[in-house]
């Protein structure tokens, strides 16, 4: 096997990111006015909206099961089967713990029993940063000399990065503020102005208004983005701490984004209460009941049995 030395190994990224690459959209360029071009469509493979832990395979909502220690599906996922579990992964944070407060974990561990009741993901909202950059969905980057624009699928969400005069935000943010800088072939991203009402994943992991958030963007080849997150929260965190992982750009001829506007096919979610006759849900004094009755075909009730 070959083993390229430290100085090969930098011509070889040198060489990488100063050549024209073609990709399934169109001949580019290697780099916008010298800096590393990130025009595309790109996108996370890993399991982090899920939880940004290092995590086994699990049921989305847990219930106790027959032997100790394995949960099986619970309503109102048990119908899904294998579509309500979470798939496992090895993680993508720093020493696979996440520093919460005393009190900022017991707020996460409650968030986790109930997040399909309490994720804005599950309500189409806007999904954060840095959660957009890891959901399970493409987004699209469209770069100049004194901004990049993010477009995510998802919600049709996105962000605008200012490398030259960044205004001031008139007030808090889903996405936040971004303010960008080069540091050689690396894209620093300074985000602030948040609001509190966004989740970091599934798992329950959140924040208060006061996170400061620092990307780095670092092409590992032409097609591969090196993306290092630091969080900073005083009010939720006792330190700050970093994950990171791999953005792959999309190599499809027809790579684009669908529209993905989910707000309307999540109406009944949040806003069925106030129909006149509730379709699935009313409330009890301030219990909400859930109606889940799912028909199963005449021809498929052997499966049931």
């Amino acid at each position: 096997m070959r083993i390229l030395s430290a100085a090969g190994l930098a011509f070889v990224l040198a060489f990488a990111l100063t050549t024209t690459h073609t990709d399934g959209q169109a001949t580019r360029p290697a780099r916008i006015d010298g800096k590393p071009n990130l025009n595309g469509v790109w996108q996370a493979m890993n399991t982090a909206n899920w939880d940004l832990l290092a995590h086994d395979v699990k049921p989305a909502v847990a219930q106790p099961g027959v032997y100790a220690n394995h949960p099986v599906l619970a309503a109102p996922v048990v119908a899904l089967g294998s579509v309500g579990i979470v798939p496992p992964g090895p993680g993508v944070v720093e020493g696979n713990e996440i520093p919460y407060t005393p009190e900022a974990a017991a707020k996460k561990r409650e968030n986790a029993e109930h997040w399909l009741d309490r994720d804005p993901e599950v309500r189409c909202y806007m999904p954060g940063t840095p959660r957009a950059m890891y959901m399970p969905y493409p987004f699209q980057i469209t770069q100049s000399g004194s901004k990049i624009q993010m477009v995510f699928a998802y919600a049709n969400a996105s962000r605008t990065i200012y490398l030259q005069q960044a205004p001031e935000p008139p007030a808090d943010m889903w996405m936040g503020h971004s303010v960008g800088r080069w540091e050689g072939n690396t894209l620093v991203v300074d985000v602030a102005n948040f609001n509190d009402r966004t989740w970091l994943s599934r798992a329950g992991d959140f924040h208060s208004d006061a996170l400061k958030v620092v990307e780095r963007f670092t092409p590992i080849t032409a097609d591969a983005l090196h993306y290092e997150v630091t969080l900073t929260d005083p009010n939720v965190y006792t330190r700050p701490w970093k994950m990171s992982m791999v953005l792959y750009r999309r190599l499809e001829n027809d790579a684009m984004l669908m529209d993905f506007r989910c707000i309307e096919l999540v109406e009944e979610t949040f806003l069925g209460h106030l129909r006149k006759n509730p379709l699935v849900k009313h409330y009890e004094g301030d219990t909400i009941i859930l109606d889940v009755t799912r028909r199963v075909p005449e021809g498929d009730k052997r499966y049931e049995r």
